[in-house]
């Protein structure tokens, strides 16, 4: 299997400095800042670049598990949510929110729910973060 590669430059100090993060080959590129992170300005950050590939990674897992189980999806959205809390003297993701949409001919919303949990558990993104952060699932059948 391919190893993946992203980089980030920052320059300066912590609260006056920016940053720059490429991802891949350069598909997504954005600016990053203390107050980008901490705060609520304008760029991105490293915690919502994992939420993202938390949402890409669990929406690819449930659609294979879906096809394996011969109910092919229309359409699979997530919606990853990261949160940030200061832990003692650092800085932690401690729950990750993933509110999961799909469209799928033929499922239940159960049958949907437990193809999404099973999605989660097995999403390497998932079992990157386990144990470490706390997850919250919402799986719900769109009409």
């Amino acid at each position: 299997m391919p190893t993946r590669s992203s980089n980030a430059v920052w320059k300066g100090g912590l609260k006056g400095g920016k940053g720059q993060i490429s991802v891949g080959k350069g598909v997504f590129e954005g600016a990053y800042s203390f107050a980008s992170r901490f705060e609520d300005g304008t760029g991105t950050n490293p915690e919502e670049l994992i939420a993202a590939a938390h949402a890409g990674c669990l929406s690819m897992a449930l659609a294979a598990g879906l096809e394996r189980a011969g109910t092919p999806a229309e359409r699979i959205a997530t919606r990853a949510s990261a949160t940030l809390e200061k832990v003692g003297d650092a800085f932690r993701i401690t729950k990750m929110r993933l509110e999961v949409r799909g469209k799928v001919a033929g499922l239940t919303a159960d049958a949907f729910r437990q193809a999404a949990e099973t999605a989660k558990d097995g999403c390497p993104i998932s079992n990157a973060l386990k144990g470490n952060v706390a997850f919250e699932l919402d799986a719900q059948l769109e009409g």
